[in-house]
């Protein structure tokens, strides 16, 4: 039930009874009837081994050091004043729990 089923070997077809024609044998009529040669196939220009890199002057070398050192501490800033919130939150929230806890044993207490 789970063995594949292969065809027989000499069902596959050969090269002589291919369906699919070779591009020699197709031809095109030509597309008038004058007689000229035809314009010779334009050669594409060859690209080059290597490509250069990137080259920076000094002034953006700098300018690009500068931005990236903004950009760090932009992102840094950010990434802090986040911290910062969650842990007055957490800070905040520890507060009430103390403050809750006391009012709900003093309650208690008095009962």
């Amino acid at each position: 039930m789970f063995n594949p089923k292969y065809p027989a070997p000499d069902t596959a077809p050969t090269a002589d009874t291919s369906l699919v024609q070779p591009l020699a044998t197709l031809a095109h009529p030509p597309a008038c009837d004058c007689n000229h040669t035809p314009a010779p196939a334009s050669v594409p220009a060859p690209v080059p081994a290597s490509r250069p890199g990137i080259q920076l002057t000094p002034g953006a070398l700098i300018a690009t050091v500068a931005g990236g050192t903004a950009v760090v501490l932009v992102v840094g800033a950010v990434l802090v004043s986040m911290l910062l919130a969650v842990a007055v939150t957490a800070v905040s929230v520890a507060i009430c729990a103390v403050v809750l806890r006391s009012l709900l044993s003093s309650t208690h207490k008095d009962r």
